[in-house]
């Protein structure tokens, strides 16, 4: 909005060579009539004073200039006092300040300003009522924005196509659908940046049909199009679908924008195809992006999710820690944020990859090279200790906050609590929740969470009663948690009840976990029958997790006809799924049918399907340490060994005996005992015993189910040796002591 009157400034530059002002200073326009001196501009400040003492502000073109300035300085008080100074305010005035105010984001500011320039006379222009639109958005003002578009309806205001987008934006922000859609077809001349205005709304609602329909129907794509509708079909969960866009993209021949690169590597680490991100490597280094922050990040996650993580640490090394941290002097070398970014993802990659050993390391580095890292950085490396359930390592990112001084917010509060709970200590969670005053939803969300995660379903529905006397309303996600919770603990009732209130009260449509949990209760509860009407009364037989949860329960209560029938559908659906096979093979050999068993088995074989391994893993100190079923890498493998024979000896003489059902008839008795004894938790767990003080509780973490003969080992070793032993596997934690476990053997 700067403006210059050319003529009035030769005049003001002759008016001041003659002060002694004119020796120091000169107009800021002054470079259009002298190409030789090295003079610096005056201070604002200066200007400013100089204007008042000598009565200049009266000339409103001179004013708005100087007012300009203020503004692109973002100096918004000293643009304020200016303006009061101005007496002859022009529509420009009023423009320049009010402008300034909508960029600062300042909207009450602007919607009074606005007031008060209608009840002096002054008419708006469209760039005034551009900006008051925009606040109108961020605001949220529907009634304000309709009476200005009213305004400018009675008023016969021509608005360009850029006033009529910032009306279109302010109906959508507001979710005034039917008001957006009847202005859409009534504008007479709509740009890109319409389509795409109308396009990003109905993916920010989710309406996926209808962004595509219209998508399809946009005559003139541009790159900002493009990247709207991949990235928000990435968002609503469709990445396939955006991958079909992103391939017709490049049949279109649009260009790739720096912006198209990191979408397409995000997307393609999202989907786990390095393929395809190895064909976008190539056109970055064509385009010469590769020194780009925010794309080095990207190839970084992209190799690192798709367990290229010796790939993606040769990106990186183009970032030296050195160059990020903070200089001598207190003085920070600023490095941009997409440096911290790439680093930050490089430890992901790690976690991702299970090199969970590599991820401390690294993120250790970035903390002793004192490496400015932002709280979003440091929240997600907390949530990949909770996948890790890397305790320790947690607890020092909890004290590296608390170091750098940031509150424990609802934002970082919830991510500690769903770091404690999912690393197994539901205490700390709770004492992180009890600090935090009002709490929202999202923190009340992670607490239920954790509370179901650890059987405690007593203590999540109270949790969930508390929230709503609070007046809190909840989402989707905590009643995802509310209904595990109910599933843990066989409260079937209690689950009918805040399944029709989720979708009765709170209009939340059931997704596929609520759908899941609802199975799985039945299921465990040993209502089969009624979980399989539960599955086609809701029309989700096609969904896969919902028959492996019903599969599950079939062999907990050893139904294997029913289980066969499940594993036939489930095996249809999904014929690549590797649980199917293995739930159903199990529930053969525990029900001694070793042919059928043998039958599965073979046909897993011949389809190429193979099974995940079962891992378990144990922190010790800034060391986690990872087992496999018969793993002799360890460097203490033989001390373990011994102690392991020796403990099932002792383990036998109080009543444990291992669990033959699980292995194969066709091999032999002894064979059968060695490959029992020999799961990886077994091993997980006498590595915490010969490596940490007597009573130190152990956790251990699993990548898979525990197995029963495990669990039942573990019972008798907390009796035996006095110890808490707290397992984590993908289903829930369970807690060991004096013999029993508090999932009352119901998992």
């Amino acid at each position: 909005m700067g403006f210059c009157n050319l003529g009035y400034c030769r005049k003001f530059i002759n008016h001041v060579s003659s002060t002694n002002f004119h020796s120091r200073w000169r107009h800021p326009c002054s470079f259009l009539y002298s190409t030789t001196s090295n003079a610096s501009p005056p201070p604002l400040g200066a200007l400013h004073g100089h204007y008042f003492k000598n009565g200049s502000l009266q000339n409103t073109n001179l004013a708005n200039y100087l007012l300009s300035l203020h503004v692109k300085s973002s100096n918004m008080n000293h643009a304020h006092k200016l303006f009061d100074e101005i007496l002859h305010k022009d529509t420009q005035t009023w423009t320049i300040l009010i402008s300034g105010f909508a960029r600062a984001g300042s909207s009450e500011i602007v919607f009074s300003l606005f007031r008060e320039m209608q009840a002096k006379g002054a008419c708006p222009n469209q760039y005034t009522l551009s900006s008051v639109f925009k606040c109108c958005s961020g605001e949220s003002n529907l009634q304000l924005g309709k009476g200005v578009h009213g305004w400018i309806l009675r008023n016969g205001v021509d608005g360009d196509v850029v006033l009529e987008n910032s009306i279109l934006d302010l109906y959508l922000k507001c979710k005034a659908f039917e008001y957006a859609e009847c202005f859409f077809e009534l504008m007479v001349e709509k740009d890109v940046v319409s389509w795409n205005i109308m396009i990003g709304a109905y993916l920010r609602e989710g309406d996926v049909e209808k962004s595509l329909d219209m998508f399809r129907n946009f005559p003139y794509k541009d790159v900002v199009s493009w990247n709207t509708i991949i990235d928000g079909l990435m968002q609503c969960g469709y990445e396939r679908l955006a991958l079909e866009q992103l391939y017709s993209m490049v049949k279109h021949g649009t260009e790739f924008s720096a912006v198209t690169f990191s979408i397409a590597l995000i997307l393609a680490s999202s989907l786990s195809l390095v393929e395809v991100g190895r064909q976008i490597h190539p056109r970055v280094l064509k385009f010469g992006l590769n020194n780009d922050g925010f794309i080095r990040s990207s190839l970084v996650e992209m190799y690192g999710k798709c367990g290229k993580i010796d790939k993606a640490s040769t990106i990186l090394k183009d970032v030296p820690l050195n160059f990020l941290r903070k200089g001598n002097f207190g003085v920070t070398r600023m490095e941009p944020k997409a440096g911290i970014v790439s680093w930050s993802s490089m430890v992901s990659g790690y976690v991702w990859n299970g090199k969970y050993e590599d991820g401390i390391k690294t993120f250790m580095s970035m903390i002793r090279e004192l490496v400015v890292v932002d709280i979003r950085t440091v929240v997600t490396i907390i949530s990949t200790c909770a996948n890790a359930g890397a305790l320790e390592f947690g607890k020092q990112i909890h004290a590296y906050i608390k170091k750098i001084g940031h509150r424990v917010d609802a934002y970082v509060g919830s991510s500690l609590i769903d770091m404690y709970s999912k690393s197994g200590s539901l205490d700390d969670a709770r004492m992180i929740f009890g600090q935090i005053n009002e709490p929202n939803v999202v923190l009340w969300t992670s607490m239920i969470s954790g509370c179901a995660l650890h059987g405690q379903g007593r203590e999540a529905i109270s949790l969930f009663e508390g929230m709503l006397n609070k007046g809190i309303i909840p989402n989707e996600v905590t009643f995802v948690g509310v209904l595990n919770a109910c599933s843990h603990v066989g409260l079937i009732e209690e689950g009918r009840s805040y399944f029709r209130m989720m979708k009765d009260t709170y209009h939340i449509n059931p997704e596929v976990e609520h759908y899941t949990s609802m199975v799985n209760l039945y299921g465990r509860a040993g209502h089969l029958i009624e979980a399989k009407n539960f599955i086609f009364e809701n029309g989700i037989a096609h969904l896969t997790s919902v028959w492996t949860s019903f599969l599950s329960s079939c062999r907990l209560h050893k139904n294997i006809e029913m289980g066969k029938s499940v594993s036939k559908m489930l095996l249809q659906s999904a014929p690549s799924d590797p649980g199917a096979y293995v739930l159903l093979s199990n529930m053969c050999s525990s029900n001694h049918r070793w042919d059928e068993a043998a039958t599965v088995r073979s046909l897993m074989h011949q389809r190429g399907v193979r099974k995940q391994p079962g891992q378990s893993w144990i922190q010790l100190k800034d060391q986690i340490h990872t087992f496999v079923v018969g793993d002799r890498s360890h460097p203490q493998d033989k001390k373990i060994y011994s102690y392991l024979d020796s403990l099932i000896g002792r383990l036998k003489e109080i009543g444990y005996s291992y669990d033959a059902k699980l292995v194969m008839q066709d091999v032999e008795e002894e064979q059968r005992e060695v490959l029992i004894s020999h799961h990886s938790e077994k091993l997980a767990l006498v590595f915490g015993i010969i490596n940490t003080l007597h009573r130190t509780p152990i956790r251990i973490m699993k990548n898979i189910r525990i197995c029963t003969d495990c669990h039942n080992f573990i019972k008798y070793a907390s009796q035996l040796l006095e110890r808490q032993i707290i397992v984590r596997d993908t289903h829930r934690f369970h807690h060991f002591k004096q013999g029993s476990c508090s999932c009352g053997d119901y998992w």
